[in-house]
């Protein structure tokens, strides 16, 4: 196995937890990100979908889902930036036994909110989520979501039954949304008690009922933290925005070349401005035209443009899965992507310029940012 490299972060840096394929990578820069650094590979030859950063209560904690060949995916952390990480001797996250189910892939992480200052969100596959309540010591099951009657109905999708999308409500503190491929949307309200679908627009076009209740492939969804009635979601075909909190859905695939993709980000601080990286079809899912094309809105959708200065606009028959893109919170955002061709890049000012930061990586699953407290 290779040896990791390791980085040492200080205030104010900017931090990428990139997963791939064979291993989860660490890059840092100051608040300018025109020159990164390079940590890992951490669990060499494990794929890890799913990585987080959690800064709460003083901690400087790395969280990183990688694959088990015992258990399927284990949590694992870091207080160190990767020198060293737990290394747990047996699943953290792991179904009770009367579900009859097996844990095969953890695809989110998500620290709670401020005032959750111990608690952690997980979303796995099978589709459902984990709770902890202990700065991630132990987990249970969901139950609500578990038990909710249509969830026998749900069907896998391409990437397997997986629910890879938590949003917390920054104001609501009891409403929660998860997405599901291919479930689609379901909230909370009451703490994960109970749960509905909410997929009003939203198109299955797979499906002989074209706008079912449930059992859309919804790609990814993102909440806008200044106006959480400020949604977008990336469809398996179809490109939306919401204006009540995802209780109905608008189809804003004006001008784009192809509204199928994965991956979707939104601005940190304009809820009107957002980017995706749109593919060529559920077929041919690489970009449009051998063009490397990200495409931002800044008027919620209304009209998109092709942000293309740096990359590559030939022969780029590229692939951005659902978390490989993200944004960090600097002024102006920083936003940054992963292709499957292990190639990861950077823009330091909202998209208008990019710059390559690797190339070479393992193929690239989950791209996550964070500013170092």
């Amino acid at each position: 196995m290779p040896d990791a490299r390791h980085v040492s972060p200080k205030s104010g840096d900017a931090l990428l937890l990139v997963g791939t394929m064979k291993g989860l990578f660490l890059f840092r820069a100051d608040k300018g990100r025109a020159k990164w650094e390079m940590g890992g590979p951490y669990f060499p030859g494990f794929a890890v979908y799913a990585a987080a950063f959690d800064s709460r209560a003083g901690r400087h904690r790395l969280w990183a889902g990688p694959q088990s060949m015992h258990w399927g995916g284990v949590l694992r952390a870091s207080d160190d930036f990767g020198h060293t990480w737990t290394n747990p001797e047996e699943a953290n996250i792991k179904f009770p036994a009367e579900t009859g189910a097996a844990l095969k892939q953890i695809w989110q992480i998500v620290p709670g909110r401020d005032s959750e200052r111990d608690t952690l969100y997980a979303g796995v596959e099978p589709a459902a989520v984990f709770v902890s309540h202990d700065a991630g010591e132990t987990w249970s099951l969901n139950e609500g979501l578990w038990n909710h009657p249509q969830r026998p109905r749900w069907e896998p999708g391409g990437g397997g039954l997986c629910l890879h999308t938590i949003l917390l409500d920054p104001e609501r503190p009891g409403q929660m949304r998860i997405a599901v491929s291919t479930a689609g949307m379901y909230v909370t309200e009451d703490g994960g008690a109970t749960w509905r679908p909410s997929n009003k627009g939203v198109r299955a076009q797979f499906l002989p009922d074209k706008y079912p209740e449930f059992g859309q492939c919804v790609h990814k969804v993102v909440q806008s933290k200044q106006k959480p009635d400020r949604m977008f979601l990336q469809n398996h075909w179809g490109l939306y925005r919401s204006d009540d909190r995802g209780e109905s859905w608008t189809d804003v695939a004006n001008g784009v070349p192809s509204d199928f993709g994965f991956a979707i980000a939104a601005h940190p601080r304009n809820p009107d401005q957002a980017w995706i990286v749109p593919l060529e079809s559920d077929e041919f899912r690489c970009t449009p035209e051998g063009k490397l094309r990200v495409y931002a809105t800044r008027d919620g959708g209304q009209r998109w443009e092709a942000m293309t200065g740096g990359l590559p606009q030939s022969d780029a028959f590229e692939t951005v899965l659902r978390d490989g893109m993200a944004v960090d919170a600097f002024d102006p955002a920083g936003v940054f992507f992963g292709t499957r061709s292990g190639k990861l890049f950077g823009s330091a000012d909202e998209g208008r310029s990019w710059t390559s930061i690797a190339d070479g990586l393992p193929p690239i699953v989950a791209v996550k940012t964070a500013i170092v407290p």
